[in-house]
Parts: C-alpha cells; structure tokens; sequence
C-alpha cells in the first residue's frame, strides 16, 4: 500500500512542479530533441505512476504470493480503519487508500481512451495517405505527391506508405534548393515518427485538459519537433536554405487533421533560431541538462518499484 501512496505523492509533486520547471528549461532552444525527450519522460511518468500504483493496490488487495509487503502494509492499514487506532489516523488512512482508489481508476479509464484515440488517428491518417497516393500527380524529381491548389503547403501524413504532399502554389515560391530543404524537413517528421509522438501528447492533454502539465507538454513537443526536423534538414542543406523554405511557405493555412505541416506551429521561434542558431557548446550545455531532466522524471517509478522488489520495509507490520 505504501508504494501506491509513494507513487501517487510523487505524481502530485511532478504535476505541480513540472510545467513551469521544464517551460523554462526548454526555452532555450539548442538541443530540441533532449528537450522533447524531457518533457515525454514527464509527462509519461505521471500516468505510468498512476498505472503502478494501481497495480500495487490490487496486489496488496489480492494478497498474492509474492505481496509479503505490501500484506503487511493493507494489515496496519485494515486495524486503523476497524479502529485499532486514533479516529485521525482512521480518517487519513482511509483517505488515502480512497485517493489512491480513484487516481488508479482515472489513469485506466485515461489509458482507454489513449488508445481509442490513437487507434482512430491511425485510421485517419492512414486513409489520407492512400487517398494521397491515388489522386496525387507524380514529378520526375519531386518525392511527394502534388495537388493543385491555391494555398501554399507541404504537409506529410503517415500511412502504408507514407505520404508528403505540395501544392502548385508551394511550388511556384520555393526554388529546388528550397524545395529539396523543406522536402528533408517533411522525411524527418516520418522517419522519426513524430506524427505519434505528437498525436499521444495531444490525446493525453484531450483526456485531462485541467491537469496544466498535459496541454503544456503538447504545445511544446509539436514545437520542439518542428525544431528538430529543421535541424534535420538544415544538416543537409543549411540553415539559409530552410529558413528562406520556411519564409516563402507561411501563408496562416491550417494542414488537415493528423498530419504535420512545414509552417503551421512555432514559425516566428523557428525562424529567429533558423537566423541565430545556437552554438555548439550551448547545444551541449542543453542537451547535458535536460538529459539530467529527463532521468530525475524517470527516477521516481523505478525507485519505487525498485524499492518495491526489493523488499525493503516501506511500512511496518504490527498494529
């Protein structure tokens, strides 16, 4: 029992120290892939927590045979509440072993609905991309499907196979250095799956909108990714290349539901980092830091289950 309630302690610290805590540790810009795998790390642990703790609960509930500890711990906690106790000590236990009863039923209802919600992404955006690869025109040279339309976009959507697609009107402002950058940029987002990264941040900030930490770390992964994959294609073909892609794309049209596009989120960031990128060393200063967040956020529920097999006594047995 004393794990679960370790667990559930340490998601409510993490729920609210980290928004602002990780905000401003990803300000800076550098290393946006650490900086993604922190905020993931975060956001993970707290309903991986929940998810331990309430496999812990019915463990101790059960009284399997490997819950020598956490029997003993339900045992102190069954006395207090039949009243082998203080009545304070009654009502907090029974308290906690409420809250920790209701934190692990909302982390499985939270799971349900994660994957409903991934499973119907998955359906979506692999139907797009068939129909992108059916009506879509081919050119010799261009790998991505072209449309005719007035707006200027480049967007990629997962499927089997996957799919980029460029408008007409992409394609008469981008020159072939232009377009081969922002192409780069786009192959990046599949290669790296980004689209399911983003899309299960954003259903876990749709299934918990009032807990800040979920929104927070959506809105900053979809930036922080769009950084990477500028990275990723200024590798190739520099940084001026991307920026001057990304200038003559931006036109305020939203990409379809599901799929990344090159100029929908964070451009006036990615454009002043595109302009001034970071130095080598504040790239490793970055990284070094948030590679040390993304361990602390991981720490907790592994200590705990650590503690936990370990058999170390976390409560005490006697009444």
């Amino acid at each position: 029992m004393s794990v679960a309630v370790c667990l559930l302690l340490y998601s409510l610290a993490v729920l609210a120290i980290a928004p602002n805590l990780l905000t401003r540790a990803t300000a800076n810009t550098a290393a946006p892939g650490p900086a993604v795998a922190a905020w993931l790390a975060t956001a993970a642990s707290v309903p991986l927590a929940w998810v331990t703790a309430l496999g812990f609960l019915i463990d101790s509930l059960r009284g399997g045979r490997h819950t020598r500890l956490m029997s003993a711990c339900f045992t102190v906690l069954r006395r207090v509440a039949l009243g082998n106790g203080w009545p304070p000590a009654r009502i907090a236990i029974v308290g906690i072993a409420v809250a920790a009863a209701l934190a692990a039923a909302l982390a499985a209802v939270v799971v349900t609905r994660l994957a409903r919600t991934l499973l119907r992404s998955r359906s979506r955006t692999a139907t797009h991309a068939q129909h992108v690869h059916l009506a879509g025109q081919r050119v010799d040279g261009i790998d991505a499907a072209i449309f005719d339309a007035p707006e200027r976009l480049v967007y990629c959507v997962t499927g089997r196979p996957h799919a980029i697609v460029v408008t007409t009107a992409a394609l008469q402002v981008l020159s072939e250095q232009q377009l081969a950058a922002v192409l780069a940029h786009e192959r990046a987002h599949l290669r790296r799956h980004h689209h399911l990264i983003v899309t299960t941040t954003r259903a876990l900030a749709t299934a918990l909108p009032r807990i800040p930490l979920f929104p927070r770390a959506a809105a900053e992964i979809a930036r922080l990714l769009e950084m990477s994959a500028d990275d990723a294609a200024a590798a190739d073909h520099g940084n001026t290349a991307v920026l001057s892609a990304l200038l003559s794309l931006i036109s305020g049209t939203s990409v379809p539901a599901g799929a990344l596009g090159a100029t929908t989120i964070g451009t006036a960031a990615r454009i002043h980092r595109l302009h001034q990128p970071p130095s080598r060393r504040h790239r490793v200063r970055a990284a070094t830091i948030l590679t040390a967040c993304t361990a602390a956020a991981a720490a907790g529920p592994i200590l705990a289950i650590a503690l936990a097999a370990s058999g170390l006594p976390l409560c005490g047995s006697g009444g």
